[in-house]
């Protein structure tokens, strides 16, 4: 069974389904070579400098379930003042269904097909943050979508701190497995390489939100500076 656009808001009634996922001071560019970020000299100096390295694109957060990019997301866009957006939530809004419902209905081919609409469609309309589904970034075609129209940034953490973020929720269909921890250390082994293509990495641990916050706002200031 395949979602139709009778399944979908009206707004999203054209979409074609068959044509359809260093720390506090260190960051990485997409060749993994560490930089060098300057302190934090103020809140409003360092939104400026962030705001510039943006510089009116959209910046789209890319990782693996419990890295914190809803979080993150959410935090960076009231610090640049710019919308923010997540995927996965315009999916369910489209299908008015949730994630692990169309998984269950129509599997994840399907699943992938209606996010590279949305994708589209989302960075169309930026600037903002956006925060992606673990698998968008995987596709080629979500890449080149992203690439066209903003900066990624990999939120890069490690097994055990996504294993203690994700291990109590029953949300997530590609964890409903007979050993999830072992299905998503088998799910880093196959896309980290891929996110590592992304723009900027930034780590995501255990610390305050506010301080991943702060370390991707000085990302976005280093990519300013290093025009």
């Amino acid at each position: 069974m395949r979602l139709t656009p009778c399944h979908l808001k009206p707004e999203f009634d054209a979409l074609r389904l068959d044509a359809i996922t260093a720390f506090a001071d260190t960051w990485q560019d997409k060749n993994g070579h560490a930089m060098n970020v300057k302190q934090d000299t103020g809140g409003a100096g360092l939104r400026q400098k962030a705001i510039a390295g943006l510089a009116g694109r959209n910046l789209i957060l890319v990782g693996l379930m419990g890295a914190g990019k809803s979080a993150i997301g959410k935090l960076v866009a009231a610090q640049l003042g710019l919308p923010y957006i997540d995927t996965d939530h315009e999916i369910e809004s489209a299908a008015q269904m949730s994630i692990a419902d169309i998984f269950a209905a129509y599997g994840e081919p399907e699943f992938r097909a209606l996010e590279t609409r949305v994708i589209e469609r989302v960075l169309a309309e930026g600037p903002a943050i956006v925060s992606t589904g673990g698998g968008a970034f995987i596709n080629p075609v979500n890449r080149e979508l992203i690439a066209s129209s903003g900066l990624s940034l990999w939120l890069k953490a490690d097994l055990e701190t996504l294993w203690d973020r994700v291990k109590r929720r029953q949300t997530r269909p590609l964890l409903k497995t007979e050993n999830p921890k072992q299905t998503l250390k088998d799910l880093m082994d196959k896309r980290y390489p891929v996110y590592a293509k992304a723009d900027v990495t930034v780590h995501s641990r255990n610390v305050r939100k506010e301080a991943v916050m702060r370390d991707v706002l000085k990302a976005l200031a280093a990519v300013d500076e290093g025009k």
